[in-house]
């Protein structure tokens, strides 16, 4: 039987984080590093940046870390993101599906555009790196996929419809996943945040504060933390120890489940 691996032992572990150039991504990518474990990041930015921070994480923690430009509007992008991490660093233990956009709009103005992207890359994105990712796990009789949905995904909020729609969807997708593999040493979940304030929770505030006409101060305090009983943003040390449990050997026995970390807000 295989040694008990804890939360805090990422060593040997190969990571692919989608959307893990910044934010909550790359919070986890960096918590991976410092645990021991192989990365593969995946998302936008300047690529002096990116490759700045890649060689950062690799240096200061000894370990492997590489990126792939995987378009997550492209299926076989994101495959090929995957069969590169197995060809790259020789396996892959944990799959992260994190990448993500938001748009604020009415119903009636909501961009046709923009539903199409915020489908495919927020829910459709994770189909497919999934779907790329279960024969890897399977042949090495192991795995831990893990969906950062959202708060959203359990329940709803105005003039969000896309994003909404499509975190509900991915804890569908989770559950069926779960199911599918419950047998196989596979795990599915869904980390379920509420807001963290990251660059895409910035772009929020803008986008409410110029669809209410209210200022940003207001918008924070009136509209996105009203919704958080704790009255606090969520920070990414919290998602990083939901992650860490539901990656390790401790995590074992939850499987399908969304794990809220939103500070009371989906207990109303």
């Amino acid at each position: 039987m295989p040694a008990y691996r804890s939360p805090e032992d990422l060593s040997g572990q190969v990571v692919v984080i989608t959307g893990s150039t910044s934010g909550i991504g790359l919070a986890l990518a960096t918590a991976v590093a410092a645990r021991g474990g192989d990365v593969v990041l995946n998302g936008l930015g300047d690529a002096a940046e990116i490759e700045k921070t890649r060689a950062a994480l690799e240096a200061e923690h000894g370990v492997r870390v590489r990126y792939h430009a995987a378009n997550m509007l492209n299926g076989a992008e994101i495959a090929d993101m995957v069969a590169y991490a197995e060809a790259e660093l020789g396996r892959l233990d944990v799959l992260v599906n994190n990448a993500g956009i938001q748009h604020v709009e009415a119903i009636e103005n909501f961009p046709i555009e923009k539903w199409d992207q915020i489908i495919a890359i927020n829910l459709s994105s994770a189909f497919h790196a999934i779907r790329a990712a279960v024969p890897l796990m399977k042949a090495q009789g192991r795995g831990r996929i893990i969906n950062i949905a959202s708060a959203h995904g359990l329940v709803a909020s105005p003039f969000k419809s896309a994003y909404v729609a499509a975190k509900h969807g991915v804890i569908g997708l989770t559950k069926t996943v779960a199911l599918e593999l419950a047998r196989d040493n596979i795990t599915c979940n869904a980390i379920c945040p509420g807001f963290v304030h990251t660059p895409i929770v910035d772009k929020q505030i803008e986008d409410q504060a110029r669809v209410n006409n209210m200022p940003r101060e207001q918008v924070m305090q009136d509209i996105i933390l009203a919704k958080q009983p704790s009255k606090e943003f969520i920070t990414v040390e919290q998602l990083v120890g939901a992650f860490l449990y539901l990656a390790s050997d401790a995590g074992a026995g939850t499987n399908g489940a969304a794990l809220t970390v939103d500070g009371g807000w989906t207990a109303q």
